[in-house]
């Protein structure tokens, strides 16, 4: 199991992080439209995964805002918020502030993408939730950036992830 802190205090997660040159797990998310979403039917650019624990919170909405600012023009990159927030509020999130070229994607349908990842919260008052996370597959799924954020209530390292990209 690993290990991130929650204002300090140690949280564990279940599941394993993909690593470096790893493919991709599938998953299959829930879009605002309520539609199932595959990460295959997904098209063949590379992919910005942030993980969020939801966006009803200061700092995933700043990740949100940050890496939306950075990379709204790109074509050939396709920017994929993903937390356990209902569509729903994904939705009025997202119309709220305006964002274009985002997809968001729940995990409301089942955990299978939480423990899949590595990003499942196992205890304390964000247990069931997911850890923040970043991860750019290549076109063809492979992961070609990883970072598992330490302190969920911090940033990632925008300077290493728009390196990458």
């Amino acid at each position: 199991m690993t290990t991130v802190t929650f204002k300090g205090t140690p949280v564990q997660l279940t599941g394993k992080f993909p690593s470096l040159k790893q493919k991709a797990p599938s998953f299959t998310l829930v879009n605002s439209s309520l539609e199932d979403i595959k990460l295959e039917s997904l098209p063949a650019i590379k992919k910005l995964l942030l993980i969020v624990p939801s966006l009803e919170t200061s700092v995933c909405a700043t990740c949100t805002r940050k890496f939306h600012d950075k990379v709204m023009d790109r074509k050939d990159l396709l920017l994929l918020v993903i937390s356990a927030d209902l569509p729903f509020a994904q939705k009025r999130y997202y119309d709220a502030e305006k964002l274009s070229n985002v997809t968001t994607l729940s995990t409301m349908r089942d955990q299978s993408f939480a423990k899949d990842y590595g990003v499942l919260i196992e205890e304390g008052p964000l247990k069931g939730l997911c850890t923040r996370a970043v991860l750019l597959l290549d076109e063809t799924n492979l992961v070609i950036y990883e970072e598992l954020v330490s302190e969920i209530t911090s940033e990632p390292n925008y300077d290493k992830v728009f390196a990458c990209i």
